[in-house]
Order: C-alpha cells, then sequence, then structure tokens
C-alpha cells in the first residue's frame, strides 16, 4: 500500500505525514463587499455620469478606500486564534472569529489550536544491554497557548520533534530490549514526561507519545524466534505431562469405585460394546456369556469360603 505524501507543516517547516486538513481556511468575504462598497459610494459621490472622467476618479477612489478599510477585516475559524503585532509589538489574542486590524500598522499570524500529529521518524538506539535498535512513533501535540508558542519558540514543532528523538534515545539506552519489547507505553510515557519538562512554558501540550514500531536486525530475530520455539516445546511437552498424570489419577479413581459396585464393570463393558457397534458395518460377538464371566469372577470368593479355617482340625470320618 502506498505511503500518503508528506506536506510541510506552515507553522514548522517540519515534514509531517499527509493527513491533510480536511477543512482549509475560512473565506473572508468582507474585503470583496467593502471594496464593491467603496466603488460604489464613488460613483453616487460623483453625481456625475459614468463616463466622465470625475465620476471615474471618484469609483477609483472609492474603491481602493474600500480596499483599504476591508482589508482591516479578518475571520479566524473555530480552530483558529490570531496573534496581533503592532509595528512588530505583541498587542492581543483574538479570534475565533470576525476581528479588526489597523491597517498598515497591525500585521496577525493564525495559529491552529487542534492536536496536531508529528511522525518521529526511524532513529537508531544501543538499549542497555547493548541491542541495536531502531524505533519510530508519533506525537500528538496541541497549542494551549499561541502568544507564547509563537513569541518564544521560532520553531516549536521541530523543537518537540528533536527533544522527542533526543529523549527516545536516552531513554532507550537506559533499558533493556526485554523491557522496551514488554512494555511500549512505560516507553512511550517516559518520552512524554522528558519532553513536557522540557517544553514548560512554551504554550503547548503533549497529548500523548505513542511508538509505532520496533525495528530489531535480522540475526537477532531469528534467535528470537528459535527461543520462542523452544519455550512453546518447553510449554507443551509439560502440559502433556501433566494431562497424562491427571488422566492416570483419574483412571485409578474409576478403578477403584468400579471395583466397590460389582455391577459397574458389567455396565462399562456394555458401553463400550454400544459405541463400538454404533456403525451398522461392525459387529459384536460376545464368545462367552457376560453371565458365566460374573461367575468366574466369583470364583475365588467361594473357594476361600469353602477352605478351612487356619487352627482347626479336619473333620472325621465314621467307621
Amino acid at each position: 500500500m502506498a505511503q500518503p505524501p508528506f506536506l510541510v507543516n506552515t507553522n514548522s517547516g517540519v515534514p509531517v505525514r499527509a493527513v491533510a486538513d480536511p477543512a482549509p481556511r475560512l473565506p473572508n468575504p468582507i474585503p470583496f463587499i467593502v471594496t464593491v462598497m467603496g466603488v460604489g459610494a464613488g460613483f453616487l459621490a460623483a453625481g456625475a455620469a459614468i463616463s466622465s472622467p470625475v465620476a471615474a476618479g471618484a469609483m477609483v477612489a472609492g474603491g481602493v478606500i474600500g480596499a483599504i478599510v476591508g482589508s482591516a477585516f479578518r475571520i479566524a475559524a473555530q480552530w483558529e486564534k490570531g496573534i496581533v503585532f503592532r509595528f512588530g509589538k505583541y498587542v492581543r489574542s483574538t479570534g475565533p472569529g470576525l476581528f479588526f486590524l489597523m491597517p498598515f500598522v497591525d500585521s496577525v499570524r493564525v495559529v491552529d489550536t487542534r492536536i496536531m500529529t508529528l511522525d518521529v521518524p526511524h532513529r537508531q538506539a544501543i538499549t542497555k544491554d547493548n541491542v541495536p535498535v531502531k524505533l519510530d512513533g508519533v506525537i500528538f501535540l496541541r497549542v494551549t497557548d499561541p502568544s507564547a508558542a509563537v513569541i518564544r519558540v521560532q520553531n516549536y514543532t521541530r523543537a518537540v520533534l528533536e527533544y522527542a528523538q533526543t529523549a527516545l534515545r536516552d531513554i532507550v539506552g537506559g533499558m533493556t530490549l526485554d523491557e522496551i519489547l514488554a512494555d511500549r507505553e512505560l516507553l512511550g510515557r517516559r518520552v512524554e514526561e522528558m519532553v513536557e519538562a522540557e517544553i514548560d512554558g512554551w504554550g503547548l501540550d503533549v497529548a500523548a507519545i505513542r511508538i509505532q514500531d520496533i525495528e530489531l536486525p535480522e540475526d537477532l530475530k531469528r534467535v528470537m524466534a528459535r527461543q520462542a520455539s523452544a519455550e512453546r516445546e518447553k510449554r507443551a511437552t509439560i502440559t502433556k505431562a501433566e494431562g497424562d498424570a491427571e488422566a492416570a489419577n483419574n483412571l485409578a479413581m474409576a478403578a477403584e469405585r468400579m471395583a466397590a459396585a460389582p455391577g459397574a464393570l458389567q455396565l462399562r463393558t456394555l458401553q463400550t460394546l454400544d459405541s463400538l457397534g454404533a456403525s451398522s458395518s461392525n459387529t459384536v460377538v460376545l464368545a462367552v456369556p457376560i453371565e458365566m464371566m460374573q461367575n468366574q469372577a466369583m470364583a475365588p470368593a467361594l473357594v476361600k469360603a469353602l477352605a478351612p479355617k487356619e487352627g482347626s482340625e479336619p473333620p472325621k470320618h465314621e467307621g
């Protein structure tokens, strides 16, 4: 799948992924309307025919005045703030909506206050256990104080991006590879805390920093795959052994219960025969009647009952 194109943030010059703005700048019809009204007012003030030089001059003068007055009216969208400078000095923050500027004196810079996303490109770092990894992430940034963000920082999006990259390398250097792979959220939170501490007072708020991808060397991937395979085989062997032990215990308990109930073994035998003869292609033939098998099982008990007891004399026959 093709990657989306990259755009350049107008406030920073930093290339950001083009999750392009679905809401462009709002059109401002006020300068055009005021210019047309100025032309009309000049024509009416001349009071002459439209082809006369006086009327033409009045219309041009009215249009120029209307354009100057109309350029003083600006519109900011709901998500925008206007930073007004008068002769280069900060005066006020205004917007959203309609606001007025003094012509030739005031200038304005419009700042987007919505949450913006900055892609942290792949950066290689060495972990605490000397493993080279490449990480990338995304920064969710929002301007809370437009005047501070514009006045105190020359390029706030680029500055935040550079801080995040530096913090990411520093934090990765203090963590092992297993810690990074086990808890990406912890890594993102630690980078976020470090960046927030650095940009305090800039009028910016880091909503979140998330680690998206961790790229490992190919030989390390193969080693980890073998380790995972061996671990799964170990767990499978242990599970099978535990299942065999549990089955043996259950069979021993079942045998004890069947031995205590004389008819249990016979019922179990009938159940087994029934399962074998479920299909019409199987035929079960009992070579020995079940009653004979039962009598044979009772024979040892009968012999034991008829045997003479120890210490008793054998019976004497008369004659």
